[in-house]
């Protein structure tokens, strides 16, 4: 037999291929949306999946402003920060931050499911979230991935 055929392959950023997909959120559940576009950014629908290394695509969110929240989220969901000062502790709902920035929401909500380390903030640049339908991306030419017909 060949040896040579049971070797486990790991990805390296040499041989990884990454590729623009373009994501629409109109009218997708935040926490549904931010799962599967976190799943890409992470590379883990590619067989040469490598945990250590970044192999997942660029990912281009449009119509941020369009995510849906179930229930009551909209006024007890909250954000909660710190300035590093005592009683620094401030708070915002997603009503809130969804009205100062439609993109924050979708970023806070992608960046909670990636890693929480190096590798994690090199996987969030690959986000790009934008409000409406223009981006500026189309030099790159994105493909479109469609979340509902995903499987």
């Amino acid at each position: 037999m060949d040896t040579l055929s049971y070797k486990t392959v790991s990805a390296n950023k040499n041989t990884v291929n990454k590729e623009w997909l373009l994501v629409d959120a109109d009218g997708q559940a935040l926490g549904r949306l931010a799962s599967e576009v976190a799943i890409l950014l992470r590379g883990k629908h590619k067989p040469n999946f490598t945990p250590h290394v970044d192999c997942g695509d660029n990912v281009i969110i449009i119509n941020a402003d369009k995510v849906t929240l179930s229930g009551n989220k909209w006024e007890n969901k909250s954000y909660i920060r710190h300035t590093g000062y005592p009683g620094g502790q401030r708070s915002l709902t997603s009503r809130e931050l969804f009205d100062k920035d439609p993109t924050r929401l979708v970023e806070k909500s992608v960046k909670g499911m990636l890693p929480k380390n190096k590798l994690g903030a090199v996987l969030f640049r690959n986000l790009k979230v934008y409000v409406g339908t223009d981006h500026g991306q189309e030099a790159q030419k994105p493909t479109t991935f469609n979340l509902n017909n995903k499987k």
